[in-house]
């Protein structure tokens, strides 16, 4: 059977999207960096949907455990049909002056290279089964900078650009690769905040709201579908509005 792997699934966006594929039948394939609740995310959706789940830890950096995670996938009878790349080092904070340069790497490593790891193994399954679906969830921030977020601002860049490398590619093998660029997400820092300073967020797009969970999801699940078929190296941002203007609209 054909399975949907989604990394950093076992909360947010990525469980988010392992329900969504797991709704339409697919059987599904958590990664996190908890084993215990990368396991706790899989048996919740085998429950609730009844399709096969499976649930692995998987540590960025770290090639052979990811290679591990696919031969293991296989070793139970299945197949990578679909890869979406939710997993990140966000970055926060990091001061451009004085942010050490590992520090600083070691974004870029997750975001990009631990990122096209997983990459090339799912490619190597799908090749052997005529082909297959990656997504990558990229940022706005990419195309419209924020302050102190360079190292994770950069490798959003660089996977948008990896992404159309890939796409050429990979194509010829029937792979397709695409990139979500996601705005403001309504995440447990969005609950936390007042409803003021939610407003104001609401205020800068101009369909008067930002994502939900769910919204990526149906976009991750579009881009892997029979009706995105000729759809690869493209960029779909689902951010209400915000990267379309030049000046947010609660300044205008």
């Amino acid at each position: 059977m054909k399975l949907a792997m989604v990394t950093g699934a076992a909360s947010g966006t990525g469980l988010a999207i392992a329900r969504r594929f797991a709704q339409a039948g697919w059987g599904v394939c958590v990664t996190s960096r908890s084993a215990e609740r990368a396991q706790e995310a899989a048996r919740g959706i085998a429950a609730e949907f009844g399709v096969p789940a499976l649930g692995f830890a998987l540590a960025a950096g770290d090639e052979a455990a990811v290679q591990a995670v696919f031969d293991a996938v296989a070793a139970a009878g299945h197949t990578v049909g679909a890869l979406v790349l939710c997993a990140a080092d966000l970055g926060i904070g990091q001061d451009t002056m004085t942010v050490p340069l590992e520090t600083f790497s070691a974004v870029l490593e997750t975001n990009l290279v631990w990122n096209f790891s997983l990459c090339r193994c799912a490619a190597a399954q799908m090749e052997a089964a005529g082909g297959g679906s990656i997504v990558f969830i990229g940022s706005n921030t990419s195309r419209r900078a924020i302050p102190n977020r360079a190292a994770y601002i950069a490798s959003k860049g660089g996977m948008t650009a990896l992404v159309k490398a890939l796409a050429i590619d990979w194509g010829p093998l029937g792979i397709r690769v695409n990139i979500i660029q996601s705005g403001s997400i309504k995440t447990a820092r969005w609950s936390a905040q007042t409803e003021a300073w939610r407003q104001v967020r609401r205020d800068r797009a101009p369909i008067g709201d930002i994502a939900a969970f769910e919204d990526l999801a149906e976009a991750a699940f579009f881009l892997c579908g029979d009706g995105a078929r000729v759809i690869t190296g493209a960029e779909l941002v689902v951010d209400g509005g915000v990267d379309a203007q030049f000046v947010p609209r609660a300044v205008m």
